[in-house]
């Protein structure tokens, strides 16, 4: 039902310019300097602040790590004289203040625990060494000043034992072996050659690879001698025979030698281990595949 208009009736026009708008100020929360001796609260206002602050510090030194890993070098050799040990490029600082004279021989426990463990302890006595209430950098000299030494030293350090380090491969003519394995690829590559393996660039090919002999040693001989004969846990048995003839590679297979070879007299019919020790005495080094 409509309603009679009341001529007298006040109309308010929302957004109409006429309607004057109070001033009203932005309520801001108040400043923590508006307290002296006060200031913002550990949780989570200042917990926050430092997580994230730590959170960006992680994900850049994740990022460094995993642009430049660590190389992977050949098997260990004990008897490889001219191997140099090198830690990761994090670590070359510690490790260059490990080799003066204070820091090793008869000082080795001070270097270690003492030297090493410096930058800990300096961050445990931190809160109480500079307990002043100043933040600028510049109104804090002894922080400021121990902050700028500890990163002088950190990066003079590094560049020491690096530079040491080339200068003794340079020194010996020793060539790295992560180098030495790209060098190896790119020749391989360049000559249509699978990629070599670290460690095993000198393993004989398999010879007669189709004959069913290969298929039952695989089967019995996986666990110790590898998936394709290159060796494991026994030796490798590419280029067996060159060291054994097949009379005696039939006397192992069949009664097994010393604790690691069982016998497989039983296990296997004559005919098998005859046919498998006449398979791998073709296995000869610089036999055509």
């Amino acid at each position: 039902m409509a309603h009679k208009h009341d001529p007298n009736e006040k109309i308010v026009y929302v957004g109409d310019s006429r309607v004057r708008k109070r001033d009203r100020k932005p309520v801001y929360p108040p400043d923590y300097s508006a307290y002296p001796g006060k200031s913002e609260a550990f949780i989570p206002n200042f917990l926050l602040k430092e997580w994230m602050v730590g959170v960006v510090v992680l994900v850049g030194f994740l990022v460094l790590v995993m642009s430049h890993p660590a190389p992977l070098g050949y098997p260990a050799d004990p008897l490889n004289g001219s191997f140099i040990p090198m830690p990761d490029w994090y670590f070359l600082f510690l490790y260059q203040l490990l080799k003066y004279p204070y820091t090793s021989g008869d000082y080795v426990s001070f270097g270690v625990i003492c030297m090493s463990g410096l930058p800990f302890i300096a961050l445990l006595l931190a809160p109480f060494l500079d307990t002043g209430k100043e933040r600028r950098f510049y109104r804090r000299p002894i922080a400021s000043s121990l902050m700028l030494l500890s990163l002088v030293a950190i990066f003079y350090l590094t560049w020491v034992s690096w530079d040491h380090y080339q200068h003794e491969l340079e020194e010996n003519g020793i060539v790295p072996e992560h180098i030495e394995r790209q060098i190896k690829a790119q020749e391989a590559v360049e000559k249509g050659l699978p990629r070599p393996i670290p460690g095993k660039e000198t393993v004989p090919a398999l010879v007669a690879e189709d004959d069913p002999a290969f298929q039952i040693a695989q089967a019995q001989c996986i666990g110790c001698h590898g998936t394709d004969l290159e060796g494991g846990v026994g030796p490798m048995l590419r280029g067996i025979g060159d060291k054994m003839t097949k009379e005696e590679l039939a006397e192992v297979i069949a009664h097994g030698k010393g604790t690691g070879m069982p016998p497989f007299e039983g296990v296997l019919s004559d005919q098998e281990i005859d046919q498998i020790a006449t398979w791998l005495a073709l296995q000869k080094t610089g036999s055509p595949e």
